[in-house]
Formats: C-alpha cells, sequence, structure tokens
C-alpha cells in the first residue's frame, strides 16, 4: 500500500510540473521583439509578401505585462494588448495555443528561440512569419 500511495505522488507531481512547464514555454516565451520576416496567404487568396515586395520592415514587441507594441519602419504605429490562451484552431478542430490581439486571434503554429510562426484563426489561415 505504501509503494502504491509513493507511485500515485510521484506520478502527480511529474504530471503537473510537465502541464505548468508546457503553459510556461507558451506564454513566457513569446515575451520579445520580434521581425516580420515574410507572410503567406491561405487557400482562398495566395500570396507572398517579403518587407523586400511590400516596402517596408515591421516589428513587435510583446511585453510581459500584455501589451504588445508595433513598428512600421522603426516608427511605433500600435500599442495594444494581447492574450494567450488554449482554444480550438479553425482548420483542425484541435487545441492550441492563441494569442489575440488588434480584434483578431490567431494560432501559435510555431515557436522556438528564433522562430514565431502565426496562422489566422479563420477559414483564411494567412502564416505569418517573425524571427528574433
Amino acid at each position: 500500500m505504501k509503494k502504491l500511495f509513493i507511485s500515485f505522488i510521484v506520478c502527480f507531481l511529474f504530471t503537473s510540473v510537465y502541464s505548468l512547464d508546457a503553459s510556461k514555454v507558451a506564454s513566457g516565451s513569446i515575451v520579445n521583439t520580434w521581425t516580420w520576416e515574410k507572410s503567406v496567404g491561405g487557400n482562398d487568396n495566395p500570396y507572398v509578401a517579403t518587407p523586400k515586395s511590400i516596402g517596408f520592415t515591421k516589428k513587435i514587441i510583446f511585453t510581459s505585462n500584455g501589451r504588445i507594441i508595433t513598428y512600421k519602419n522603426n516608427v511605433e504605429i500600435r500599442n495594444s494588448a494581447y492574450q494567450v490562451e488554449k482554444g480550438i484552431g479553425f482548420s483542425d478542430q484541435s487545441q492550441h495555443d492563441l494569442i489575440s490581439f488588434e480584434g483578431k486571434t490567431y494560432v501559435i503554429e510555431n515557436l522556438d528561440n528564433q522562430n514565431l510562426t502565426i496562422v489566422s484563426n479563420d477559414q483564411d489561415g494567412a502564416r505569418t512569419i517573425f524571427k528574433r
């Protein structure tokens, strides 16, 4: 009985630590400065836009206090709130990390130390790629 109880406690601790760690990575690592690399349109509107093709640079900063600051050619053009939460993706009806800002919601498709890819959580599914 004692071994069963200890096994239960150990199992509970590992599953709790994993859940906390997964949510921390998703919301904590987005806080940084991101430079726009490319946007790719969805199925109904296939296009590719880059700073060179569109004629301007774009940079966004996610702050730790829930703000996103957007720069166009190094001039601040927007400062608004953002929110990261779990939710259902439009394209696959699966659970994902979602980020909402400026009245739109995106699926966080890729987030690591150097890359951020967000996809519009709607039928268009346009993809935007940022680098640190």
